[in-house]
């Protein structure tokens, strides 16, 4: 998800609701049981690292982790301030109450704050189809964390929103995003000529789709098989 669904000049207005907002999200860890995931995201534990919802105090560390060259140089301008990223972070909760948006962030274990997010957004009404998107901290990169939590990402885009195609976007040129994602099981549909602008150049994407009956076959290939002891 190249194209960042948040812009900048819904700065202003989240952050007057940040001012008047209940601040209680600031430092707590909610794990959420609820199978409704608009009232807020479950907290997903992977080997080295958990899945969660947003906070507003993760606003400094992704401002550190995803404002890098390496980081944001394929993806849509981040916020440039602590304060853009809480304004994204507000608007983010509001997208996910109102049905259109999920964003988990990626905590490392032994953080507190997030290093990345990995976000899914509906395509249409329905959520039937969905694009989603990563982006994590470049000291972040080879350690398994997207493959771990892309699969942990899919796997909930499907079973819980209810997802039945789910597409990705990395630009021709982004040689590590896309080994991702076909690391992970994606199919190339397509590319997508000057489809998406950074700096005034105009760049080809390449189009991955996931689809939730390959999703569950490709899962359950891929389970431990029972052994049999005559």
């Amino acid at each position: 998800m190249e194209k960042m669904p948040f812009q900048p000049n819904t700065l202003e207005r989240a952050t007057t609701m940040i001012r008047t907002a209940n601040l209680d999200m600031r430092n707590t860890e909610t794990v959420v049981t609820t199978s409704d995931w608009k009232a807020g995201l479950p907290v997903m534990a992977a080997s080295t690292f958990t899945l969660r919802d947003l906070r507003l105090d993760d606003a400094p560390s992704l401002l550190a982790m995803l404002t890098t060259e390496e980081v944001a140089r394929f993806i849509s301008p981040p916020p440039t301030s602590v304060e853009g990223f809480e304004a994204f972070i507000m608007w983010a909760q509001n997208e996910r109450q109102a049905g259109n948006y999920a964003c988990f962030a990626v905590v490392p274990k032994g953080m507190t704050t997030a290093v990345g997010i990995f976000q899914v957004r509906s395509l249409e009404k329905g959520f039937t189809t969905a694009e989603w998107g990563f982006a994590i901290g470049s000291q972040f990169w080879g350690t398994g964390m997207f493959a771990e939590g892309a699969r942990m990402v899919v796997d909930f885009a499907i079973d819980v929103i209810g997802v039945n195609r789910l597409e990705a976007r990395a630009a021709v040129a982004n040689g590590r995003g896309n080994g991702a994602l076909r690391k992970i099981g994606a199919v190339q549909e397509g590319v997508l000529r000057r489809s998406f602008i950074r700096n005034g150049v105009h760049h080809d994407q390449v189009l991955w789709g996931i689809v939730a009956d390959d999703w569950r076959l490709q899962r359950l290939s891929q389970e431990p098989k029972a052994v049999s002891i005559n």
